[in-house]
């Protein structure tokens, strides 16, 4: 079975008066169906620019994007919009809910757009499901200016889910809350990835929230410099921790 996401040699260069700027250089990486992948890196560091183009949302300037083992350039603009209505989920910072609406009606929106052969029972036993699967089930009627930070970060998740995506894109979605509540919200993200195997592809610059991913990559100046397994950070990181206490414990007894 081929990776879900491939990219090769992947660029994008984006043209600012007379000055090219190079988001993307030369990127290549595979992403296994039902990996969770973190994505750190500074402002401009090209990961949101990455984000896009996984999201067929953008075009590569150059290289090769393989999703599901089809080559993205390929597709028509048909083919395209499916696999963001069928394939994919977005979930982004600014949550994009519709303010005077209700939590369940903001979840249903994709399947007016997608599957229109269900009924409103449906579409509303669906959507009442996803608000369920992230706690909100008691919340369904509220409008989403009379929720949380986090509750609302929640409608957007379940309004992901709604179509049964593979792949779950996330674009700094904690980037508007606090900490209490983004640890709350990726806990969520993990709960999905283990219990439902969908693939996590999220975009984020602070290392506490990158370390629930099970992958940790780091972009600098539209390149990926380390591309490491969490487990191994962690395991690292317990390694030098143990060899700094052992040696407080030596110059304790000299």
């Amino acid at each position: 079975m081929p990776p879900v996401i491939s990219v090769r040699d992947l660029t994008k260069t984006y043209q600012v008066g007379t000055h090219s700027v190079h988001a993307l250089r030369s990127i290549s990486l595979d992403i296994e169906q039902g990996e969770f992948v973190a994505v750190i890196g500074p402002s401009g560091s090209g990961k949101s620019t990455l984000m896009h183009i996984l999201g067929c949302l953008d075009q590569p300037t150059s290289g090769q994007y393989f999703l599901t083992g089809r080559d993205v350039s390929r597709l028509s603009d048909d083919e395209i919009s499916l696999v963001r209505n069928q394939q994919i989920g977005f979930v982004f910072q600014g949550f994009n809910l519709l303010t005077r609406t209700s939590a369940l009606e903001n979840v249903e929106l994709p399947l007016l757009y997608g599957a229109t052969d269900l009924s409103a029972a449906e579409r509303r036993k669906r959507a009442m499901a996803a608000l369920t699967s992230v706690g909100l089930e008691s919340r369904w009627d509220h409008h989403t200016n009379q929720l949380s930070g986090g509750q609302q970060q929640r409608v957007a998740i379940a309004r992901a889910l709604l179509n049964n995506p593979s792949i779950l894109l996330a674009d700094e979605p904690t980037g508007n809350l606090d900490s209490k509540t983004s640890v709350e919200v990726m806990e969520i993200f993990q709960m999905l990835q283990r219990e439902r195997g969908i693939t996590i592809v999220l975009i984020t610059h602070e290392l506490n929230v990158a370390q629930y991913g099970s992958r940790l990559i780091s972009f600098k100046d539209g390149d990926i410099v380390s591309d490491t397994s969490n487990a191994d950070r962690r395991h690292a990181s317990g390694e030098l921790s143990d060899m700094a206490a052992m040696s407080d414990v030596t110059e304790g007894v000299a």
